[in-house]
């Protein structure tokens, strides 16, 4: 492995910090929420058109930039140091991999331009709360997490030369905007129940989209209805879906990975700046041998997150799984520094309009999304048999 950026990474990360600085404030983070979007539309055009971030893992063959996931893992590192609400791991980190990966090479013509040019948003929808699941990251996706072909879920039917959906789904992150939606449904019927993937248009007649209040408001989720909705299966019948998500899964840790080191950064700096300036007993805060050794801990914990998601994002790209074991150690980090921000900051630390808590949301928010910590961690030891294997003995 290579630990040097080249050139043109260096110049992602350096031109987008600038550009989010400028644009991406905590007043402008909070704005932005707060509209039927979720996000400011006018910060994403100039992401996808500027900068190209949609499509930085795509080949150019579909418009995409060509790059890899550690393209995409640098940028994702700054949009998560200033908490950029976004479609960009929705679209780009979990549904582009997808229709990369199982789409015809017709679906991938009409769809993966669009979305490399950001004209397009996609969200990636799994039944009940079961998408670190589905994405292999705590547990085995082969069966189960969409529940078997039972009531429930979604149901998919044939329908002369097409699919019709029906049923239901919660939590999908951006589903609420998004213009392409990938759904997990059920075909086949109970007793040949499988799940596959099936291309459902933003705006088909039956679906009805309700954005939910999320515990993390930078990272809106929706639940849909499918009430008979027109669909379009993702590649054909034979296509392996536990599979593809499981490799999804792994890329788009890597990429929450490096959002978390982001921001565990950016919390670490506010909170070293502010005790610096901060003043008790005649003194500053930051004087304090005790608030030393709290910080030098987080420190510690940020840079050891650092280097195990940009290494994550590097064994994506070269076929290696580890992003599940990396994301354990960026969340830990990020709660970390939150949890250290929000103490340290004192009084105005604790109010609900302080930036810290967006910080510690996003932590708490993604260990519901995607992990926690210690069911990434425990999953990663059973798939390489860390203790079944007759020759380890504790």
């Amino acid at each position: 492995m290579d630990t040097d950026f080249t050139a043109e990474q260096d110049e992602i990360r350096r031109t987008l910090r600038a550009l989010l600085r400028d644009r991406c404030g905590p007043a402008e983070v909070r704005a932005a929420v707060d509209t039927p979007a979720g996000h400011d539309p006018a910060l994403w055009t100039a992401l996808a058109e500027q900068l190209g971030l949609p499509g930085l893992a795509l080949p150019d063959t579909y418009g995409g930039v060509g790059g890899s996931v550690t393209e995409l893992a640098l940028a994702c590192e700054e949009t998560g140091r200033f908490l950029a609400p976004s479609p960009l791991l929705a679209t780009a980190g979990l549904a582009a991999p997808l229709l990369l990966a199982l789409g015809t090479e017709a679906q991938r013509t009409a769809l993966l331009p669009r979305i490399a040019s950001g004209a397009l948003t996609a969200a990636l929808a799994v039944p009940g709360t079961c998408l670190a699941t589905a994405l292999a990251l705590t547990g085995d996706n082969g069966s189960g997490w969409a529940g078997g072909g039972r009531a429930g879920g979604v149901q998919a039917r044939q329908a002369g030369a097409g699919w019709r959906l029906y049923g239901q789904v919660e939590q999908v992150l951006d589903g609420h905007h998004a213009g392409l939606l990938l759904v997990a449904a059920h075909a086949g019927g109970f007793a040949r129940s499988r799940t596959l993937l099936f291309l459902v248009s933003g705006d088909a007649d039956g679906l009805v989209r309700v954005r939910q209040t999320a515990l993390d408001p930078t990272r809106p989720r929706a639940r849909l209805q499918l009430r008979d909705v027109e669909a379009e299966l993702l590649g054909d019948e034979s296509v392996d879906v536990p599979a593809a998500l499981a490799g999804t899964g792994d890329t788009a840790a890597s990429l929450v990975a490096c959002e978390a080191v982001g921001a565990a950064d950016q919390m670490l700096g506010r909170t070293v700046e502010y005790v610096r300036q901060r003043e008790q007993f005649g003194r500053a805060v930051g004087s304090f041998q005790a608030v030393q050794h709290r910080l030098a801990d987080v420190y510690v914990q940020v840079q050891a997150a650092r280097s195990a998601a940009y290494y994550a994002a590097w064994a994506a790209a070269q076929g290696e799984r580890v992003g599940g074991l990396a994301l354990a150690q960026a969340l830990e980090a990020l709660r970390g520094a939150a949890a250290e921000g929000i103490q340290l900051h004192g009084g105005i630390g604790f109010t609900w309009e302080h930036e810290a808590h967006l910080y510690f949301k996003r932590a708490s928010g993604d260990e519901l999304l995607f992990g926690p910590a210690h069911r990434l961690r425990a999953h990663a030891a059973e798939a390489a048999r860390l203790f079944t294997d007759p020759e380890v003995r504790v």
